[in-house]
């Protein structure tokens, strides 16, 4: 890896860092604030500060499954191992928005899996209401998932082949081996 490449990966992982912090920190000072379930508005029927605990994933998937939890922190570990695998592979390939997704991915899964292993469930507690519609409540390693999510999407749909050259670097097809060795 070049010292550009080294330099840029440090970056990522300190920006994953960053948001991670931010995260904990948000979510550490709504535990020693609030009391579970209550709220502070902010705007009123619009936003606010409402401490739950999700013991699920995303919209309470596995939600009060007594293995549940043990399932979604493996899965988030494992995740979180193999997305920073492929942010060095991304960040080699020199590509930046990929890696900034990679970046949010890796902040997010470990953002939550962080609360998993301490609280066996994830502090949510940024609500938003929309007349007699509550959104699910959610945290900043959420915002993290969801941003990266779009992000994925966007570079699947418009990267031009991002995806399939970061595929590529993983599982050379048999058509770049046969090019490697004529070389």
């Amino acid at each position: 890896m070049e010292n550009k490449q080294k330099r840029n990966l440090v970056i990522y992982t300190l920006l994953a860092v960053i948001l991670i912090a931010v995260d904990f920190i948000s979510k550490k000072l709504i535990v020693s604030r609030f009391e579970i379930r209550e709220q502070k508005v902010f705007i009123k029927d619009f936003f606010s500060f409402y401490y739950v605990r999700n013991t699920g994933s995303a919209f309470s998937f596995l939600a009060d499954q007594a293995w549940g939890i043990y399932i979604l922190t493996l899965i988030s570990l494992v995740m979180s191992v193999v997305l920073y695998i492929v942010l060095i592979r991304a960040v080699k390939l020199n590509d930046k928005i990929t890696s900034v997704a990679l970046t949010l991915f890796i902040s997010g899964a470990v953002g939550n899996l962080i609360d998993r292993a301490a609280y066996r469930s994830v502090v949510d507690f940024i609500r938003f209401d929309f007349g007699s519609y509550t959104f699910p409540i959610f945290n900043i390693a959420d915002i993290c998932a969801v941003v990266a999510t779009i992000l994925l999407m966007l570079i699947i749909v418009f990267g031009k082949g991002r995806i399939e050259r970061l595929y590529d670097s993983f599982f050379p097809s048999k058509k770049e081996e046969v090019r490697s060795d004529a070389s």
